[in-house]
């Protein structure tokens, strides 16, 4: 029977030397903490079954991890167990993982409040002690919402060959879908800003410098995005916004705004090169009760104006 262990970490080295090191730590992190739980070495697929899930989910939440992070783990751990079943080296099991989480939850708001937008979005006065790699980041992140919520991953590995004329088509590094945005001429000058101006790189921003797959490309872009969320932390700061400002705060204040602008989600899923719809509603969860909260006020206040308009 197949064990475990030594299949995780065959599937992980797999993705590694196929350049997906994203995927690879996160296969990675996964198997340490199924080794953490079980205390042992390795063990074989056979001893897998709802029973041990459920102890293993007990098992994160115990250590302190979020849902979002228990499902992470258990997804990971479900694609490894598919691969097995497909290649008859684990038995099948219905519904195995029924009984243990595997959603996405909304467990804090990422997005900005309308007031927190203003603030990001205009210009950083000259009397403020800003350093130019604060205004770069500050820019960087309006760039990244007007390309409709832009990942940074996305960001940093753009071509040149991916803008034309005034569009930008290129392939979502998480879901593998082509996008194109239009850009509009305020996202023109933040590209014409920043475009990488060394000819002999392939990279519309001076964010990467080794050949995409690699990884020294992979340890570029980790740098680049700790660098740039340390710059956003800092930038809120100084700013006196009221919610932390990161690299997915951009992402989620586009779709809450369209959705705010009455956008159907559905649109929004697309405009978002979303896997399915359902990881759009996950965005919007948290401001449903809000929207709803607004729409029985504005029909208790009609109720009350014409109460008064009967009494009067």
């Amino acid at each position: 029977m197949l064990k475990v262990v030594t299949f995780m970490k065959q599937v992980a080295r797999g993705l590694q030397m196929g350049g997906n090191f994203g995927t690879a730590h996160v296969y990675r992190s996964s198997l340490n903490a199924i080794i953490a739980y079980c205390g042992k070495e390795d063990f074989t697929f056979d001893e897998v079954n709802p029973e041990w899930l459920k102890g293993f989910e007990v098992h994160l939440r115990s250590r302190g991890c979020s849902w979002n992070t228990v499902s992470t783990y258990l997804r990971t751990f479900r694609a490894v167990y598919n691969r097995a079943v497909d290649l008859r080296k684990a038995p099948y099991i219905p519904h195995l993982f029924r009984s243990v989480y595997t959603g996405t939850r909304a467990d804090h708001k990422r997005a900005l409040g309308d007031e927190d937008i203003k603030r990001v979005f205009v210009k950083l006065s000259q009397t403020l002690p800003c350093s130019q790699s604060l205004r770069k980041a500050q820019e960087f992140f309006i760039l990244m919402f007007l390309l409709r919520g832009l990942p940074f991953v996305d960001l940093a590995y753009l071509r040149k060959s991916d803008l034309r004329d005034n569009v930008i088509t290129y392939r979502r590094r998480k879901t593998g879908r082509t996008l194109s945005v239009t850009l509009t001429a305020e996202a023109m000058v933040l590209v014409k800003r920043y475009m990488n101006r060394d000819s002999s790189s392939p990279y519309l921003f001076s964010l990467l410098k080794s050949r995409e797959g690699t990884r020294e490309a992979y340890r570029e872009y980790q740098l680049a995005l700790r660098t740039f969320n340390r710059q956003l932390m800092l930038l809120g700061e100084l700013l006196g916004l009221g919610d932390r400002l990161s690299s997915y705060t951009a992402r989620h204040t586009w779709a809450t705004t369209a959705y705010y602008c009455e956008i159907h989600p559905g649109i929004i899923s697309e405009a978002m090169g979303h896997s399915s719809i359902t990881v759009t509603e996950t965005y919007l969860k948290p401001f449903r009760n809000k929207k709803i909260d607004e729409a029985n006020k504005q029909v208790v206040d009609f109720v009350k104006r014409s109460i008064c308009g009967l009494t009067a």
